[in-house]
């Protein structure tokens, strides 16, 4: 019998107040080498700022200590992140991602 794990995705959607705002202190507009607002956001989630700014994702789950950003992918309109206690595939179906789950629906 397979174990249960906690596979948590969530999208930012960029170009957002919400987005911009988790990286307004961060900006150096003298830097030449200056990240990006998405860049920078995901920079945040890296360093282990995802469950500041969203802590209501995080109330849900019971083992919340235990889930772990394992990727991030950028898309045109948002930034999805993979969490979990380890690193798994999220099955296309249940995806939240439209790239992933939109071709399933479309060959059913």
């Amino acid at each position: 019998m397979k174990a249960t794990s906690t596979q948590q995705e969530v999208l930012l959607i960029t170009g957002t107040r919400f987005s911009s705002r988790q990286c307004q202190d961060k900006k150096d507009a003298g830097n030449p080498n200056r990240l990006t607002d998405n860049e920078m956001l995901e920079d945040a989630c890296w360093n282990g700022l995802i469950q500041s700014m969203l802590p209501e994702v995080f109330d849900a789950v019971p083992d919340a200590d235990k889930l772990y950003l394992w990727r991030t992918k950028e898309a045109d309109a948002f930034i999805e992140l993979e969490l979990g206690e380890y690193p798994d595939q999220i099955e296309k179906e249940s995806s939240i991602d439209p790239y992933t789950f939109l071709p399933t629906m479309i060959l059913s």
